[in-house]
């Protein structure tokens, strides 16, 4: 690409996901605005930077942006409604808005797979198959409600363009959330096990999800569509787990469990702790079980024949990367 190469603002460039989405658009060529709350991460990244919340992109210098991947989000199990609603509706609001007055030609917002989420085993989910009413937690609420704003700024001319990724499961050097939380859970009480840990589990590396969201970018038929990435390698959660546990040089610890009898607890520990004081985090969640309990696979053939997806960075190759980068951490 040339100096007139299309501006890309990334929000959330400052975390996981954002980060490599800066990496993956700079090394193509692009010109990125990079957008998060750490100022510090964000110098590191060696693009211009935008250090400002979500809210304040509506006013924000954003004039020559042609296109914005929205990374930015609050992702966890647990919390209240109005956090979550603030981070990932008000925060997409924001964003569609920056983009509506600085005459942003496309969208691409990072949703998430857990709006598919169900206690039943789902394998080859499409991007249709979405149940518009689900209610397991606040997060997977917000997603949704975010996807319906993304989608009626199209429909009202607020933006000529957007697409949604789901990506499911990222993992990788740094990765913040999913293998350190596994990890946590190994080393308090060992991992519980459902039915012998052979529940499919469909991870993706997060070079993997950047590489789409560049794709999203680049292919007009990409615009009003739905994408499901993944690295299309669903591993049994045992595999995956050992796999994982051998690399940071621990010994697999299990706990054989009930979903049967987990599941019911685990909703009455949401009642619980949601009128706690601070409304601290239960020690099990009835999205938690439904991500390691049950088989969850993804279809991704509709991001390989839109979008070229290819999986570029193999599962073995983010776990062991993951693994290296904790090595290291721990050995400073």
């Amino acid at each position: 690409m040339t100096h007139e190469s299309p501006q890309v603002l990334v929000t959330g460039a400052s975390g996981f996901l954002g980060g490599h989405v800066v990496t993956e658009l700079t090394s193509a060529g692009y010109r990125v605005l990079a957008n998060g709350r750490d100022a510090g991460r964000l110098a590191g990244l060696g693009v211009d930077t935008l250090a400002a919340p979500l809210a304040a992109l509506p006013t924000a210098p954003l004039q020559g942006v042609d296109a914005i991947v929205h990374c930015a989000a609050l992702s966890s199990p647990w919390g209240r409604w109005a956090d979550f609603r603030e981070a990932n509706v008000d925060g997409t609001a924001a964003v569609i808005e920056a983009a509506r007055r600085n005459g942003v030609r496309r969208i691409v917002f990072v949703s998430s797979p857990s709006v598919y989420s169900q206690a039943a085993d789902r394998l080859d989910i499409s991007e249709d198959d979405v149940d518009p009413g689900n209610r397991l937690n606040h997060y997977i609420a917000s997603k949704l409600r975010a996807e319906e704003l993304v989608r009626a700024a199209v429909a009202d001319g607020s933006v000529p363009e957007a697409v949604i990724l789901r990506p499911r499961g990222l993992i990788g050097a740094g990765d913040p959330s999913l293998a350190p939380r596994l990890l946590d859970v190994h080393r308090r009480i060992g991992v519980p096990l459902f039915r012998e840990g052979t529940n499919l589990v469909d991870l993706t590396a997060v070079e993997n999800v950047a590489l789409a969201a560049r794709l999203a970018l680049e292919h007009a038929n990409a615009h009003g569509q739905a994408y499901n990435i993944t690295n299309g390698d669903p591993r049994p959660f045992r595999e995956l787990l050992d796999r994982l546990l051998t690399l940071v040089g621990e010994t697999p610890r299990y706990r054989r469990v009930s979903i049967r009898v987990l599941y019911p607890l685990a909703a009455v520990l949401e009642k619980l702790y949601a009128v706690l004081p601070g409304y601290p985090e239960p020690p099990l969640t009835r999205y938690t079980l439904t991500t390691i309990a049950y088989s969850q696979t993804l279809d991704i053939s509709r991001a390989r024949a839109d979008l070229g997806y290819v999986p570029r960075v193999s599962l073995d190759d983010a776990l062991a990367a993951f693994a290296a980068t904790r090595a290291t951490r721990r050995g400073h």
